[in-house]
Parts: C-alpha cells; sequence; structure tokens
C-alpha cells in the first residue's frame, strides 16, 4: 500500500484511478543508487523509465573528447528516460545520480502491455509529458539564445518557478556542472553570479541563491535588462 501511495502522489500519475495505481506498482521495481553512480549510458538498451522518489539526476553526454555537456537536472518525482522507451530504441544520453537517490524503474515490455489495456494511462501521461516538454523547449531556447546572463537568469527563474515561485534555491551541483548546463565555463559563471550579486538581483551562498528581484531576472532573462560583462580575457562567454 505504501508503494501505491508514492506512485499516486507522483504527477505522471495523477488523476488516474486506484486500480491503475495498483497495476503500476506491481510492476514497478525501487532501486537506490549512491552519489555518482551511473543508471545508464548513452547507447545502452532502453529498458524502461525512471522516476525519481527522491534525489537528483544529471542526463548528460560526452563529447568524443570526453567533454561532458549536461542536458537537464531531473528532481523529485521527475520521469527520465522516457523517449527511449517509447520509441523501443537505447537510451540516447547518459545518466548519472548526483546525490544518494531512489527511483521507481518501470520495464518497458511490462508498462507497454499495462499500457495497451489501460488507454487513459496513456492519454493522462501524454498531457503530463506534453507539458513538461513546452516548458524544456523554453529552457532550451532560452539556454542556447542568450547570452550568458540571461541563460542564468531565465534559468534561475525556471528553478523559482519549478519550486512553486522559492526565492531561496539550493543548489546541491558544483559550479563547475552548473556552467557546463548553461554552455560556459566556472571563471565566466563566477563573475556573473558577483556582478548580478552587485546589481541585487541575488544573494549568493555556497549551497543557496537567494531571489531577490524576480522583476530584474525576468528583464535580463529577456534581454531588456544587462549586466556588466566579464573583463576581457576572463574567459567571455560561450
Amino acid at each position: 500500500m505504501e508503494l501505491i501511495n508514492k506512485i499516486a502522489a507522483i504527477p505522471l500519475f495523477t488523476g488516474l484511478p486506484l486500480n491503475q495505481h495498483e497495476n503500476l506498482a506491481a510492476i514497478a521495481l525501487q532501486k537506490t543508487f549512491k552519489r555518482g553512480q551511473t543508471i545508464f549510458a548513452e547507447g545502452d538498451e532502453g529498458i524502461g523509465f525512471y522516476i525519481i522518489l527522491f534525489g537528483r539526476v544529471k542526463i548528460f553526454k560526452l563529447s568524443a573528447e570526453g567533454k561532458e555537456q549536461i542536458l537537464h537536472i531531473m528532481e523529485n518525482q521527475e520521469p527520465f528516460g522516457e523517449a527511449a522507451v517509447f520509441a523501443g530504441e537505447n537510451y540516447p544520453a547518459s545518466a548519472q545520480s548526483l546525490v544518494e537517490t531512489k527511483v521507481l524503474l518501470f520495464p518497458r515490455q511490462a508498462f507497454v502491455d499495462l499500457i495497451s489495456k489501460n488507454p487513459s494511462l496513456a492519454l493522462n501521461m501524454l498531457a503530463f509529458l506534453s507539458r513538461r516538454l513546452r516548458k524544456l523547449a523554453s529552457l532550451v531556447e532560452d539556454l542556447s539564445l542568450k547570452e550568458v546572463p540571461g541563460r542564468l537568469a531565465a534559468y534561475l527563474l525556471y528553478l523559482s518557478d519549478s519550486s512553486a515561485g522559492a526565492d531561496i534555491l539550493e543548489l546541491d551541483i558544483s559550479k563547475n556542472q552548473l556552467a557546463s548546463l548553461l554552455g560556459t565555463i566556472p571563471e565566466t559563471l563566477s563573475r556573473i553570479l558577483s556582478r548580478m550579486g552587485k546589481d541585487k538581483l541575488i544573494k549568493t551562498t555556497p549551497h543557496h541563491i537567494h531571489i531577490l528581484d524576480h522583476q530584474g531576472l525576468a528583464q535580463l532573462a529577456d534581454g531588456k535588462k544587462r549586466v556588466e560583462p566579464p573583463p576581457a580575457g576572463a574567459g567571455g562567454s560561450q
């Protein structure tokens, strides 16, 4: 019953009848990963998709030279790996736990069989994943088309929105990982954080960023406001 309650609380499955929560619980496998443990690697067979019960997971790709590009940071109750499962393909990127993480694994074939018997489950998931795709598409646009200060502002606003408008954001990823996610280098990120702090847009501590001016960040993300760029020769924006 405890597992059924956990599944019922996951946004992806919200609103489904009890019997479908019971069916999902019957095929779900609970797995725990230590900090830094690989969950799956790019090219691995798509054996199933995952939902985080607690913890944090980075989704990333490695270049031929071994350079890491973080695509997304997944948090509590978020699904990942579902694209490969539904397409019957290998995982297109790698997943690694950033902290000790507990997940539910829904094996591909068992889940496909379940969906074929319960079309409403597929419709519910389609609605949820469509909403998430719109948010992620907007975030990708922000992170690819804006200058680094705008990317950072957009990402902080995204984190705030994902946390019900929270002003204090917990940062349990390293500065190197955040820089990778934003497509820049740590030195440039440090200078921009410092500049945004001086402009009283944010206040930083070792593990948190406190948003002081949501409107100012929105203007920066929209290109209506600028922060002084890092000094020449300090890495610049990428």
